[in-house]
Order: C-alpha cells, then sequence, then structure tokens
C-alpha cells in the first residue's frame, strides 16, 4: 500500500491564518517526533528509549503506547526537512513507514507532503476499497491535525 498527499501550510487566500515559517514547521516536525502525545489522538504515553544526535540527523527509537496496545518505531529526522518513521510490525500490523517531507515550491509557498508506504503481503493480503479509502481519509484527517497543532504553537510563540 502506498499512499501520498499534500497539506499546504500557508495559503495567501487566506490571510488572517499566521504564517509560518519553514524553520517554525521544521521545529513542529521535530516535537511531533519528540512528543507525539501532543499530536495523535488515543496516543497514552510515549517512551523514547534511544536518541542519537548527529550533526546532519537526529535518531529516536520509541515505544508508543495506545493503552491496549504498544507500537515500536524509529524516527529519522534530517537537517533537510524530512522525518522517516519506520515502524515496526505486529502480529496485526505490517511494518510501515511514514515520510513527511517540507516543500517550497515557490517563494512563500510552502507545503507538508505525506507519504505512507506499508508492505501488505500478498495480493490477497490487501485491504478492500472501502477500508482503504477509510484508512486514507483518517491519515488524510490526522495530518491536517498536525499542522493545526504546528499553526496553534506558532500561534502561541512555541516553536520561535
Amino acid at each position: 500500500m502506498r499512499f501520498e498527499h499534500l497539506v499546504q501550510i500557508n495559503d495567501p487566500l487566506q490571510p488572517l491564518l499566521t504564517e509560518v515559517s519553514r524553520a517554525q514547521l521544521w521545529r513542529g516536525l521535530l516535537r511531533r517526533a519528540e512528543q507525539p502525545t501532543e499530536f495523535v489522538l488515543g496516543l497514552a504515553g510515549a517512551t523514547i528509549e534511544q536518541r542519537i544526535d548527529e550533526p546532519e540527523r537526529t535518531q529516536l527509537v520509541r515505544t508508543l503506547d495506545f493503552g491496549s496496545f504498544r507500537v515500536r518505531d524509529r524516527v529519522v529526522l534530517t537537517a533537510d526537512g524530512v522525518s522517516v518513521t519506520h515502524i515496526e510490525a505486529t502480529a496485526a500490523y505490517p511494518a510501515s513507514r511514514l515520510t513527511i517531507r517540507i516543500e517550497a515550491p515557490a517563494t512563500g509557498s510552502l507545503f507538508l507532503r505525506f507519504t505512507y508506504e506499508a508492505d501488505e503481503g500478498a495480493a490477497g493480503d490487501q485491504p478492500d476499497s472501502m477500508t482503504r479509502q477509510l484508512r486514507e481519509q483518517a491519515y488524510r484527517s490526522a495530518d491536517i491535525d498536525t499542522v493545526w497543532r504546528i499553526r496553534e504553537l506558532v500561534e502561541r510563540g512555541e516553536l520561535g
């Protein structure tokens, strides 16, 4: 399975929205990785088990606690504005990856590209059309919520 979409950050047609800079957006993505309970609905807790800071990237190994189940993942954040989350497979879910990339195709234009990839296994294991559509709607909704949360943090002055 692969699903990809864009979320526009700054919209010149909506001048009442506070403009978000690339640096603020990046700090928001860092905060999302370091404090996911602020961003993920239903997440009861998160533990960062390992953190590796390198000059051009940071890696976090985390355990996310959703109450009835836990998920282990590894987030790699690179200085060029990319966050890649590698989610370990469980008995119920295949391994998957979420890539969030900051894109600025023109001056004053800022987007986040979200790309979801999962190894669903053999063709017989693929979700049906309705399940896939519901999953994509849930991803899109969660990603829009992430952008609104970052926007709230910018407006409160928490992201510089």
